[in-house]
């Protein structure tokens, strides 16, 4: 397609979208839920094609050299096809939210105020690599009311159209428009030009990938953004931490998985357990061939380990490497959060309540843990269903956004006459 032609296409595509979005804000509940259970079966049903689409794909990325972080996310297993279905299913269960009113109370007027929960109306989407993010977001958009435009990244392109084609076969069968969810069949890199500057047609743009492409839809979209650049998260090991647990939890932070945005990138300990754990800790990390940095202390502690400069504090690293660095308090570590941090996730480990409280209310991220992986930062694990994304932000949706973060309110009066 030429520049033209792309143009014309993603208007065609709009305007579907917004007649789409209409239709979906007036959807009763179970029309939804059954869209959702067939797209979820249509899902188990193809499992076969969309691994094999998904083989395709990997096969096409590992020959163009992409980095092995993004292969990672790109793959689909069995299990991501089981998880997808298991999100729908979980969405499909949730109360939905449209509709409902909350804060209702009576004015000296006697008219009542209260709140109304509504659709935001058309989303679009901007993703790479992770093709269950199709099946995902369409869901949430789904049951939400609203109406979505998806653009996936080349990379996976087949499993993309595959997953795509389920979940059109689903809203068909429920007797939704199929235009609620539309998967966008160019690669071309002027469609998200063309989307994220779509005002007439598109309410909010959700961008979730690597730092050039949310750069790029911040910097040039004209419509609000749900985001978060980085994920630099840290689990910080109190003096009074268990020891056992503390190693469990900065082990499974780090390395469960390397390239994903609720990794723990910095470790942060205690000094007067640090003689004590940090060894141990970093046997682990050795053996599963992690990359030691840290501050003058702990490179004193553990010889294996090399000085950390100032831009790894606040790097993410999306690979097997850690910066740690070992503080005199839990204020200096709070501190160091805020400073270098990126607001997205950060974790304690400590025996004491009344420090855990304070790590909670002090840590200024979008979501604040205690003696718990930083890998739990996820909507699936939330039970929110699925995540359309995670947002640092602190206006509208803040950490993952589920069903609610894809809603708005607005306020209803309820009178009997009164006049003013």
């Amino acid at each position: 397609m030429n520049n033209v032609d792309i143009k014309t296409y993603m208007q065609l595509i709009g305007r579907k979208a917004r007649d789409a979005s209409n239709t979906m804000a007036k959807i009763d509940s179970s029309y939804k839920n059954i869209a959702l259970t067939e797209i979820a079966a249509s899902i188990q049903k193809n499992e076969k094609k969309l691994l094999s689409a998904n083989k395709d794909d990997l096969e096409t990325a590992r020959g163009q050299g992409l980095e092995s972080a993004l292969i990672d996310r790109l793959k689909l297993t069995s299990k991501g096809v089981s998880n997808m279905v298991e999100g729908l299913l979980q969405i499909s269960a949730l109360t939905d939210p449209i509709g409902k009113i909350s804060d209702l109370n009576y004015r000296p007027s006697g008219i009542q105020i209260g709140k109304m929960r509504v659709p935001l109306g058309v989303i679009g989407i901007i993703y790479e690599a992770r093709p269950n993010v199709t099946a995902d977001a369409a869901g949430l958009c789904i049951k939400s009311g609203n109406a979505a435009i998806l653009r996936g990244g080349s990379e996976a392109y087949n499993c993309n159209q595959a997953i795509a084609k389920c979940v059109r076969e689903g809203l068909v069968k429920s007797g939704l428009p199929e235009t609620a969810v539309q998967v966008l069949n160019t690669t071309d890199r002027e469609a998200v030009g063309e989307l994220i500057t779509m005002k007439e047609f598109v309410d909010v743009i959700v961008p979730r990938g690597g730092k050039g492409l949310i750069k790029r839809v911040s910097d040039e979209a004209c419509i609000p953004v749900i985001k978060h650049l980085d994920g630099v998260c840290h689990v910080y090991i109190d003096e009074g931490a268990d020891l056992d647990m503390s190693i469990s939890i900065a082990d499974n932070a780090k390395t469960q998985r390397f390239g994903t945005c609720n990794t723990m990138e910095t470790l942060l300990i205690h000094k007067k357990i640090a003689r004590k754990i940090l060894p141990l800790l970093c046997k682990i990390y050795l053996n599963k061939d992690v990359e030691l940095r840290g501050d003058k202390f702990s490179c004193a502690i553990v010889e294996e380990m090399v000085l950390a400069t100032e831009d790894d504090w606040k790097t993410e690293y999306l690979a097997p490497i850690i910066s740690i660095r070992i503080v005199s308090s839990l204020d200096q570590a709070v501190e160091h959060i805020n400073s270098y941090g990126s607001h997205h996730t950060d974790s304690i480990v400590t025996e004491d309540y009344a420090r855990a409280r304070r790590f909670l209310r002090e840590v200024d991220s979008s979501s604040v843990m205690v003696n718990a992986s930083t890998r739990f930062a996820d909507g699936f694990e939330y039970g929110l269903g699925a995540e359309i994304g995670i947002s640092t932000d602190k206006i509208h949706a803040r950490g993952p956004v589920g069903l609610e973060g894809l809603t708005s309110e607005k306020f209803i009066v309820l009178g009997s006459g009164q006049v003013r």
